[in-house]
């Protein structure tokens, strides 16, 4: 999304001297905005005091803060007396700003209203000759409104459902407007249940427009969907011009059914209105994408637009206007250079990573190619693995200097800031003693990341790794090394200007609570550790939970060891609402249900173990057996225990020295949490475990000493194929058009013909590893250790296969008849390993709670001004009918942002904002209407006995409910942010 607000620019060059001092992400649109009403001294002003003080919050709302503190404080400032009936007419809500001052909720300045500034970006297409009046009434709309009149006509044709003059009558509707007149008129009579009621049309997100074609070649429009996250692929040529396409078959279907139809709308492409969109990238989303929407395939296909005949893509620029399909690819990279089909495309795929933008001005920054360090033995000469390359220690991972990684703000995962949000809570005082220390934070702006997950597309190259701050480089400075390079630019393609960008997937974060697996509990038992040592975690773990209900720090740990509605349940807590409250005790049950989910596949919570990413030492310092660990205070020492996921083989798992190592300082200054692997030794530590590297994997390390004290090690795995590479053209040796058939024949059998070797090689494994752990014949036990060697190496294989583009196949003699019974399948028999073990307790554990009663705090029991109950109980059916419209979104991630929006419309409606913080009504009309609704929600839920019902209330009125209750209770709230939290009750 552009963003084209004009400020002076004095004041454009303190803004961006703030978000590169303070590690803050550019400022929004909409706040921008707000900046915009004052004058240049005015802002100039307020920025001072920013920059002066420092930023606790985001920069986008402390700035909104203190806009809003000016204007009230102004003369002009507008008085919202209270009605004098109100029972709460002397009600204060104290609370903290976002630039830490205690402030009372009070009158309000008129609220700032974000606008979108939408452009299509396309290519001029020509005129409108040929064409229907229909379809060139709907190229004159932005795109957005063309796409939701084609979602809600379903697979009608436009010219039968609707008139051109009628498409232009809404052209210049406001898209909730828009929305609502074009659903009334087509969407309710032709699109069922598939309406897009939003209310985040101007939020910023990133829309997703949807296409499912049919085996026969017809296909129907599906939203604009929105997502929080965004791709290199998207920011580049547009959110617009991407279209996600959804390949399907009837059930019934034969494998080869409908694949002439889906080929032949590869060729021709797809027209969207007067828009051609045409093949150019698929992704197999693996087990992640599987779990969020176990219903649909994996495999992701995106087309993007090439050219269109929409008058309202007339002369505007597009980046890929006059390209080829190849042309437009090198746009990103030059993948044409690769040596082979699997890893065209599992490269290429790369620019659909979910990933945080920097803005770095790369024609300023010094790319340097650095040397991977190889692998010696013992004579000094250099290790070579099987396919007679070299063996190195510094797979995937090279540096960064500290004032390129400061511009990357810490705890980054998939372009989200994880954990950064603060938590408004109660009388602390009162269930700790003290007031935590806010200093113990370290909330230093001045600390970069110490590893940066990156995806580097710069000039024709597409790197891919982890970069390690290093304080010796010269500013502006990354070095990658060769291994991090996945594509290297064609000289003879220099005329094709490429779109750099420096993209950060994720950073190395504070661990979140740890947990054990099936796989690494397994391969713990081989190594020695009795079962009485996991019985005992997962007794304790039950037990605590139980506690939960009565007891507020129990519940608080509990709270905070996960995530979502989990925060409101901390809050809850912490703000003084009695534990056997109707909806806590309702979310503590659902919570506490996932835990058990948990613990009965195997995740046992266990101390004194972490999940850090790893990069290479350096210093050059440590051994081969040595590595080095950072954590919240520092170096640890002492043995420690390392694995990855998902390693299944025997000796995944190293017990390793952890080693102080001074000199790291001088690389990562005081930079926090990763494990350093030594750069000594024939063969990489991390190739060792389960086949690792550092371009963002994850190392489970443990110092538990009963862990230590109980676990033998196994020599580490050697890999030995089975499975040969298949042939394959070099791309650069097709034809455009042969290209494009080859991967589009990929894409379908990806789609279409999946492989489940690596399944059936791990569904395999854990059948034999089960016997094997509890069977005494060493005969037989022999046998199964060799059957359970070629199963592992297979399953490494089958993890590599999308690269390598080997078709592994798991032979029959590898295949059992029966499955342990906690795989929960038809046949089974009953396991006695401890991983049975833990299943059969879980599920004879029985919660003693009680079904829970719809009762009413009697602090919210109080007189309901009648004009409050009057507007809040027709908003309350109105949120009934948005919900129901919300949860009929198939997939999961879609029905949770629409059920989020769905209460975004309303805390609207209550606050004039979406936060208490940001409120632009009157503190007493927000008092009387959460008291409303908390009574109108509460008696609804009695009256149909659903204390579930209850959440309206808490989720939209929540924060307003919590300062009220702590109001009552003559205390203020505090400010925290989660990790400490974590910290004080861990």
């Amino acid at each position: 999304m552009e963003n084209n607000v004009v400020l002076p620019p004095t004041v454009e060059a303190l803004i961006s001297r703030i978000c590169s001092e303070q590690s803050q992400l550019p400022l929004s649109r909409s706040t921008k905005q707000a900046l915009a009403q004052k004058d240049e001294e005015s802002s100039m002003k307020i920025l001072g005091k920013i920059q002066m003080s420092g930023i606790n919050t985001t920069f986008d709302r402390f700035l909104m803060f203190l806009i809003r503190k000016e204007s009230n404080d102004s003369p002009k400032k507008r008085s919202n007396p209270s009605p004098a009936n109100s029972p709460l007419k002397t009600c204060r809500l104290m609370m903290n700003s976002p630039g830490g001052d205690s402030v009372s909720i009070g009158s309000t300045s008129a609220p700032v209203t974000p606008t979108r500034s939408f452009s299509a970006n396309a290519s001029s297409g020509g005129g409108a000759e040929g064409w229907s009046p229909q379809l060139v009434a709907l190229g004159e709309l932005e795109f957005r409104k063309a796409f939701l009149i084609l979602s809600y006509i379903g697979q009608n044709r436009l010219e039968e459902v609707i008139p051109a003059d009628k498409i232009r009558s809404y052209k210049n509707l406001a898209m909730d407007e828009f929305e609502r007149k074009v659903w009334d008129s087509l969407g309710k009579h032709y699109a069922a249940i598939d309406r897009v009621k939003s209310l985040e049309w101007e939020s910023g997100k990133t829309y997703e427009y949807h296409c499912h074609v049919n085996e026969n070649g017809s296909y129907r429009f599906k939203g604009p969907y929105f997502e929080k996250t965004r791709s290199h692929l998207q920011r580049v040529i547009g959110d617009d011009n991407v279209l996600s396409v959804k390949f399907e078959r009837d059930g019934k279907s034969s494998v080869d059914s409908g694949s002439d139809e889906f080929k032949k709308v590869a060729k021709e492409g797809i027209l969207v209105g007067l828009r051609r969109y045409r093949f150019f990238v698929f992704k197999d989303g693996g087990k992640e994408a599987k779990k969020k929407d176990r219903t649909t395939s994996s495999v992701k296909c995106l087309f993007v637009r090439f050219e269109s005949h929409a008058s309202v893509d007339d002369g505007k620029e597009y980046v890929l206007s006059g390209k080829t399909v190849q042309e437009a690819r090198s746009v990103f990279m030059h993948v044409h250079t690769l040596p082979s089909m699997a890893k065209y495309m599992a490269r290429f795929s790369l620019i659909l990573s979910k990933s945080m933008k920097l803005e770095v001005d790369l024609a300023n920054v010094n790319f340097m190619e650095i040397e991977d360090i190889r692998c010696e033995g013992k004579d000094g000469s250099y290790v070579l693995d099987k396919d007679g390359k070299h063996r190195i220690h510094t797979d995937g991972t090279g540096y960064i200097s500290e004032d390129l990684a400061l511009k990357c703000p810490r705890n980054v995962f998939k372009e989200s800031i994880a954990g950064g949000a603060n938590v408004e809570i109660g009388p602390i005082v009162a269930l700790m003693g003290e007031a935590p220390d806010m200093k113990s934070t370290e909330f230093h702006h001045r600390v970069p990341p110490l590893l940066l997950q990156i995806r580097f597309f710069y000039n024709g190259y597409a790197v891919k790794g982890t970069v390690l701050v290093n304080k010796k480089l010269p500013p502006q400075t990354i070095q990658v090394r060769n291994s991090m390079i996945k594509v290297r630019p064609d000289s003879n393609s220099s005329n094709i200007c490429t779109r750099n960008s420096l993209e950060v997937v994720a950073t190395s974060n504070q661990p979140k609570r740890t947990s054990l697996s099936r796989n690494l509990i397994m391969l713990l038992s081989y190594g020695g550790v009795p079962d009485d040592f996991f019985m005992d975690i997962l007794k304790n773990a039950l037990e605590g939970s139980q506690g939960a209900f009565s007891n507020k720090r129990a519940a608080l740990k509990v709270a905070l060891n996960r995530g979502g509605m989990e925060e409101l349940v901390a809050k809850m807590i912490l703000s003084g609402i009695p534990l056997d409250e109707s909806y806590l005790q309702n979310l503590m049950s659902i919570m506490l249900n996932e835990e058990r989910k948990g613990l009965l596949v195997g995740k046992l919570p266990i101390t004194d173990s972490y999940y850090l990413m790893g990069t290479v030492d350096p210093s050059g310092v440590l051994e081969s057996d040595e590595v080095s660990i950072i954590l919240d205070n520092g170096q640890i020492s002492g043995k420690v225990l390392v694995y990855r996921q998902p390693g299944v083989h025997f000796g995944d798992i190293h017990v390793l020295n952890a080693r102080y190592v001074k000199k790291l300082d001088e690389y990562v200054g005081h930079a926090k949490y990763a494990i350093f692997f030594p750069c000594k030794g024939p063969r990489s530590l991390a190739d060792e475990i389960a086949g690792g590297d550092f371009d963002g994997d994850m190392f489970f390390v443990s110092k538990n000493p009963q862990l230590l004290d109980y676990f033998k090690a196994s020599e580490p795995w050697v890999e030995k194929c089975s499975t040969p590479e298949r042939p394959s053209p070099r791309p650069s040796d097709l034809s455009d058009e042969e290209l494009e058939n080859e991967l589009f024949d990929s894409f379908l059998r990806t789609r279409f013909q999946p492989s489940y070797a690596m399944s059936a090689a791990a569904d395999n494994w854990y059948a034999i590893m089960d016997r094997f752990l509890t069977v005494q014949d060493s005969s037989e036990k022999e046998l199964m250790k060799k059957n359970l060697e070629c199963l592992i190496n297979l399953y490494y294989e089958a993890l590599d296969a999308s690269k390598t583009g080997k078709k592994v196949e798991v032979q029959q003699e590898l295949r059992v008849v029966v499955f342990p019974h906690y795989m929960e399948r038809d046949n089974s028999f009953k396991s006695t390993s401890i991983l049975g073990k833990i299943y059969d307790y879980v599920k004879s554990y029985q919660e003693e709670v009680s079904k829970k009663e719809v009762r009413k705090l009697p602090c919210f029991e109080v007189g309901v001004l009648e004009e409050c109950r009057e507007k809040w109980t027709a908003l309350y059916e109105e949120y009934r009918k948005d919900m129901q419209n919300a949860l009929n979104f198939p997939d999961k991630d879609q029905k949770n942002a629409a059920a989020n929006a769905v209460y975004d419309k309303y805390k609207k409606e209550l606050y004039g904002a979406l936060e208490l913080a940001e409120r632009q009504r009157p503190v007493d009309e927000i008092c009387n209407e959460a008291i409303a609704i908390y009574n109108i929600c509460h008696d609804y839920a009695m009256k149909i006995d659903d204390v579930g019902k209850c959440g309206f209330a808490w989720k939209v009125a929540g924060s307003a409910l919590l300062n009220l209750n702590a109001s009552q209770r003559d205390e203020n709230t505090l400010l925290c942010v989660p990790s400490v939290l974590r910290e004080l009750f861990s």
